[in-house]
């Protein structure tokens, strides 16, 4: 069985790789879908937040990393996916998320959406509330990986907090993304 975990990714949070693995246990296949949200100017490009993702799950053997900008319904039908999969945090997510699955419903009775509730070290933990803390300048590579805590740094143009942030050696298999300037 195929589920799709689509967000904007922007960037990739240890909350979001918390239902990334515990999707790939119940799936057969994982397709993480990183899509654009009209509502938000992203820090990074749709290419080097893939590259992020796949730098966080390349022990995962199971997960797919793709982009689209259509109808997340209509990618899964493509992909002949059964499962939308979407975290919960808090009562607001669900409140929009059962509104976004009874329309996906609407629009393909055939999909289910399956949600999971985020572990509880990570109920706060949002992309957005990660920009909010770099921007000013606080430490938090312990709310996304390593490599995506330095591109956030870089693009910031900021230093990590020197008692926070160990250097990992770069993968050669997968190059380093360069991030782009924030916005």
């Amino acid at each position: 069985m195929i589920a799709i975990y689509p967000g904007s990714f922007d960037p990739i949070t240890l909350g979001h790789l918390d239902i990334i693995t515990r999707g790939s246990r119940l799936f057969e296949r994982v397709i993480v879908l990183v899509s654009s949200n009209p509502n938000k100017v992203p820090m990074f490009s749709t290419d080097e937040r893939i590259q992020q993702i796949e730098r966080s799950v390349r022990h995962l053997n199971n997960i797919d990393i793709d982009h689209y900008d259509g109808l997340t319904i209509n990618y899964a039908r493509q992909r002949h996916a059964q499962v939308l999969l979407r975290g919960l945090r808090v009562l607001s997510d669900f409140e929009k998320e059962l509104q976004m699955a009874h329309t996906n419903k609407t629009l393909a009775d055939d999909i289910e959406t399956l949600f999971l509730s985020t572990s509880t070290e990570y109920s706060f933990l949002s992309s957005s509330l990660v920009k909010e803390i770099a921007r000013f300048g606080g430490p938090i590579d312990h709310l996304v990986p390593h490599h995506v805590a330095r591109d956030i740094y870089q693009c910031y143009a900021q230093n990590p907090p020197a008692s926070t942030l160990s250097p990992a050696p770069p993968s050669p298999a997968v190059p380093v993304p360069k991030p782009m300037d924030c916005l």
